[in-house]
């Protein structure tokens, strides 16, 4: 049991640094991308730029069209949004309107890298299959404008029950490091170590469970 916590808080750590770290850049920005948040909210464990989840997932996870709670929704390139973006599934509203949990979307107080939960997606597409969406932009509390085009959706695989308790532990973590987040100036490794101030919580947390990527995005 030891070891396994051992490994897990191993594995929080390295999310943790690829979070606020952008691989192969010198001059790399301290902000939360939208890759490795998804995967670790969601469970799906893909790497690389947001597009490529979609052609990276066939074969390994389910793909569709119809939107479900826990879901990765796939953009693809768009203007400025050349890699894509990723965005998590947490309900389902009707057939055209869903609310996502994603990070680094909306400039929030001049700050980029900032976690939007449940936020507002519609479906625009003239099919009704999710092709081109429209999201909740909060610096004017209202969809945005633009259309977005996407891929689609990829669902979790089917998890034993440890599996699913132990990426509840992995979101709690995450929310507490990302609580470190929005503190201007804060480098990587000092938000690791304010969210470190807390690790028997954490190993409290995952001592109930049983149980590498180049993760570059402009969201």
């Amino acid at each position: 049991m030891r070891h396994r916590v051992r490994a897990a808080l191993g594995s929080l750590a390295m999310a943790g640094l690829l979070m606020f770290s952008t691989a192969g850049s010198a001059n790399a920005e301290d902000y939360l991308q939208c890759v490795p948040f998804a995967r670790t909210m969601s469970g799906i464990q893909l790497f690389g730029d947001a597009w490529t989840w979609w052609e990276k997932a066939a074969g390994k996870y389910a793909q569709g069209f119809t939107p479900k709670a826990g879901a990765v929704l796939v953009f693809k390139p768009n203007g400025v949004m050349s890699k894509g973006h990723v965005a998590v599934v947490s309900h389902v509203l009707t057939d055209r309107v869903i609310q996502v949990s994603h990070a680094n979307w909306s400039i929030i107080e001049g700050a980029r890298g900032q976690i939007e939960n449940d936020v507002t997606v519609v479906d625009v597409s003239p099919s009704g299959d999710w092709s081109q969406v429209k999201v909740w932009f909060d610096p004017i509390r209202d969809l945005g404008h633009t259309v977005y085009p996407t891929y689609g959706f990829i669902y979790q695989s089917t998890q034993t029950a440890a599996q699913s308790a132990a990426r509840s532990v992995a979101q709690t973590a995450m929310s507490q490091i990302a609580g470190a987040v929005p503190q201007a100036g804060s480098g990587p490794a000092q938000i690791l170590s304010q969210a470190a101030s807390a690790p028997d919580r954490i190993a409290a947390l995952l001592q109930a469970v049983t149980g590498g990527g180049d993760d570059r995005s402009n969201h």
